[in-house]
């Protein structure tokens, strides 16, 4: 090699050297927190099912019956009830979620499980029962947190599995996200047909997520409702990591909502200052998660606080708002 072809390769060099550095400095000052304010607000809090018993989420499976392994009881209220949403509200909640089954007569019923056997009186399939017979159990008859010795809510459930549409009677001001169970596309149709029948200012407060065929099928009829599943949240972030660093959200992540664990989050490009600024200049609502076994948690316990980005603006998701908005309010 002569002494021409020497410094042209050293110019060549230089110059990828000098466009990698570059690229690093652009990467650092587009999506880097440390260099951008917070969004405004303060974080919004979600309650999980309302107010409910917590239990131990150590080995659990799909097929646990988790409310034989409840913690001792520090309060009143039993999961998807009217009575434990309005507990959250009262205590700061700003979004509840529910879940919610389709019954054999058309209606949907609010209550978490597949099967009756777990936390009521009652047996067999959910959705194979009416309205009508979902409303004679006690759904407080299977907790218990000393193994079977005791049963503290047994008797005081009976009669008090809501309907959904008793609940957005009840709260028809409040937000609310519905959680469809199953990957049934039918069941997407049914809670289209029945929430395209609310004004349209009550509709801007629900929000759906669940399996992906029952969510495309409301997103085809309620296009104006915010909806997730599975596979819009992964087509969002697998896109956003893409190309999120150039700044650019893509129209996957637009008018949507994130499910984010707290674990992954900080892999997020410009996390977390510039990438809830992001989400909220694109219309799409951010909700931090925790995860234990697989399963989603929650910020339950105050130590759990530390966790949380400083100045963190987006929703937290809890099971124990009665611990966790008393803490944020100070």
């Amino acid at each position: 090699m002569n002494w021409h072809q020497r410094i042209l390769s050293i110019v060549k060099r230089r110059k990828k050297l000098l466009f990698l550095l570059a690229l690093l400095i652009f990467l650092y000052l587009n999506n880097s927190s440390l260099l951008a304010d917070p969004p405004a607000g303060k974080p919004l809090l979600l309650a999980h099912r309302g107010l409910g018993q917590t239990f131990d989420m150590a080995g659990i499976t799909n097929d646990t019956c988790t409310a034989t392994r409840i913690h001792p009881p520090e309060h009143p209220y039993l999961e998807n009830t009217i009575p434990s949403m309005r507990a959250a509200f009262q205590y700061g909640a700003d979004i509840v979620e529910l879940d919610v089954q389709p019954t054999k007569d058309g209606q949907f019923a609010v209550f978490h499980d597949w099967t009756l056997d777990c936390r009521t009186d009652g047996s067999g399939v959910t959705r194979e029962k009416t309205m009508e017979e979902l409303k004679k159990l006690d759904i407080g008859y299977g907790y218990t947190a000393d193994g079977g010795k005791t049963y503290p809510f047994r008797g005081k459930g009976i009669g008090m599995m809501p309907t959904l549409d008793e609940v957005l009677s009840t709260f028809p001001d409040r937000s609310l996200l519905i959680h469809i169970k199953s990957d049934d596309p039918q069941e997407g149709v049914l809670l289209a047909d029945r929430l395209g029948q609310l004004p349209p200012e009550h509709l801007d407060r629900l929000a759906v997520y669940g399996g992906d065929r029952p969510i495309a099928e409301l997103e085809k009829r309620l296009p104006q409702l915010r909806t997730m599943s599975k596979a819009s949240m992964l087509r969002c972030l697998l896109q956003y990591e893409a190309i999120g660093w150039t700044g650019i959200v893509p129209k996957a992540c637009k008018e949507t909502q994130l499910h984010i664990p707290e674990q992954y989050a900080a892999w997020l490009w410009g996390w977390p200052n510039r990438f809830l600024s992001r989400m909220e200049q694109a219309g799409t609502r951010v909700i931090l998660v925790k995860y234990a076994d697989g399963f989603s948690g929650g910020f339950d316990r105050p130590e759990d606080l530390k966790d949380l980005p400083k100045d963190y603006s987006g929703v937290i998701w809890t099971n124990r708002i009665d611990r966790i908005a008393p803490l944020l309010k100070k």
